[in-house]
């Protein structure tokens, strides 16, 4: 490209820019901000709100809101609003992972990142001692209570801290009055995980403003969240051990493995001495079944993970720990303050039907999150919530929704149960060998893409998705010295 070309290219952009800029400016306040992680400048924003929505004279709160504009000159009204997971993780942080997913939306639409209340810098809710967690600290359940008790503490000091006004409902209300404020129409959503759950019940409140949804992980309001965990773990765990059964290879190399996971069991508690994988320290720290168990839990959410539990579980039965505590390191960062713990339990202890899991369908994974969190919710304020939050009606929008087969968290399950409400404007697609988040794998944008972009229903939800369902699982790791010696 030429440098006059070059120069003109910018102008276009920076007139493109300005038009945006024009138009939102007349409802929410915007300008070109950096945001890291992004190469080229977005919308930034924000919006006062009510802390308390029956008091709108009151406290307010500033809910931040980053867009990405469409560069088309004739772009489509329809845009794309970006939910985030957790509950407690930031939006506007997913915007450099996102923005390749929906890069081929992006062209004709705009992309609205909303930081739900409680996240981000929208009123945040964040725990600070979350970061300095040492490795104990974060993989002991046992020790949550005590460490949200001190959160619960500091948050209720804050000028934004009344925790009874962080519900998912007034957050949605929230989305909505963006959405106005910038002056549009219907929109797309897409929500994966608890963001699922938070696009269900913008659905039941705005169903009119809803063109057309795609949720990934879908975590339903009637989920128990404690429950659900550990039995959707257990089912995640012995589907691995039945994959490692059916190949010659992971038998060959693992052959007692279900003796193996029950052996790493009977020997705790056990004290052990191990390098921190985030800080290189030394920590002792008493190992205990639901530290276990979480540490197995984690790398059961990416298949890729998960490969690694077979040599981990099988080193831990023989007291060498340290395969799996570099495994669950993978988790450590996000337990150590990328979610804002505040708004975490707001949510879970108000909306979740708590109750402990059952032995039974369980196995090892009872307890792991059941107790911990009933303890912290005994005492964490509540907010109101509508017995219809709980209620799933026949969808007037399309809905495409995906579950993965092994996935520990959300597997598909809980779509079917939302599927089988919702009617025949819905598509559920699930991906036998994937785990927690389908949007990034393979060929799932270009679904995404032909689903949002479709003019007609009906096509839309018959998208082909035939390209996800051969994705195999990875085959169990093998330490380099037991492959050299013929080990696999």
């Amino acid at each position: 490209m030429s440098y006059p070309k070059r120069a003109l290219a910018m102008l276009l952009l920076g007139a493109a820019m300005a038009a945006h800029l024009s138009s939102y400016a007349q409802s929410l306040m915007t300008k070109p901000c950096h945001l890291p992680g992004m190469r080229d400048a977005v919308l930034c924003g924000t919006l006062s709100r009510p802390l308390n929505p029956e008091d709108p004279q009151g406290r307010r709160i500033s809910i931040h809101i980053a867009l990405m504009p469409s560069k088309a000159r004739e772009k489509l009204p329809d845009p794309i609003y970006v939910l985030a997971g957790g509950p407690g993780q930031s939006a506007i942080d997913l915007m450099p992972a996102m923005q390749g997913t929906l890069s081929r939306l992006n062209n004709r639409r705009d992309l609205v990142f909303v930081d739900q209340r409680g996240t981000g810098k929208s009123a945040p809710l964040t725990c600070g001692q979350e970061a300095r967690l040492s490795l104990s600290e974060v993989l002991d359940p046992g020790q949550l209570p005590a460490r949200m008790a001190r959160c619960l503490d500091a948050l209720e000091k804050l000028p934004h801290g009344d925790l009874r006004y962080y519900s998912t409902t007034i957050a949605m209300h929230d989305l909505d009055a963006v959405r106005t404020a910038l002056g549009q129409g219907q929109i797309n959503l897409v929500g994966a995980s608890y963001g699922s759950r938070a696009a269900l019940e913008y659905l039941r409140l705005f169903p009119q403003h809803v063109r057309r949804m795609v949720i990934d992980g879908v975590a339903p309001a009637t989920m128990s969240l404690t429950q659900s965990m550990a039995d959707d773990a257990n089912t995640a765990w012995k589907a691995l051990v039945a994959d490692c059964g059916a190949d010659a290879g992971c038998v060959k190399r693992y052959p007692a493995l279900a003796l193996q996971w029950e052996r790493m069991f009977t020997a705790l508690p056990q004290t052990v001495t191990v390098n921190n994988p985030l800080t290189g320290a030394r920590e002792q720290l008493i190992l205990t079944a639901p530290m276990v168990a979480g540490m197995v839990r984690g790398p059961l959410y990416a298949p890729q993970l998960a490969a690694g539990l077979p040599n981990a579980v099988s080193e831990a039965a023989q007291k060498n720990w340290t395969p799996l505590i570099g495994l669950a390191s993978t988790n450590l960062s996000r337990a150590g303050g990328s979610l804002a713990m505040g708004l975490h339990f707001s949510v879970i202890c108000a909306e979740d039907p708590l109750r402990e899991a059952s032995a039974t369908t369980a196995g090892r994974f009872a307890g792991v999150m059941d107790r911990s969190y009933q303890a912290v919710c005994a005492s964490w304020p509540k907010s109101k919530v509508d017995q219809g939050f709980y209620t799933l009606r026949a969808s007037p929008a399309p809905v495409l929704m995906f579950s993965g087969g092994v996935d520990p968290a959300t597997p598909p399950r809980h779509a079917t149960e939302v599927a089988n409400a919702m009617g025949e404007k819905v598509r559920h697609i699930v991906v036998p060998n994937a785990g927690h988040g389908i949007l990034r794998l393979g060929c799932a944008s270009d679904i995404v893409f032909k689903f949002i972009d479709h003019k007609q229903d009906a096509p839309a939800l018959k998208v082909d998705a035939a390209c996800l369902s051969n994705i195999p699982r990875p085959k169990a790791f093998v330490p380099l010295s037991a492959a050299l010696e013929g080990g696999s």
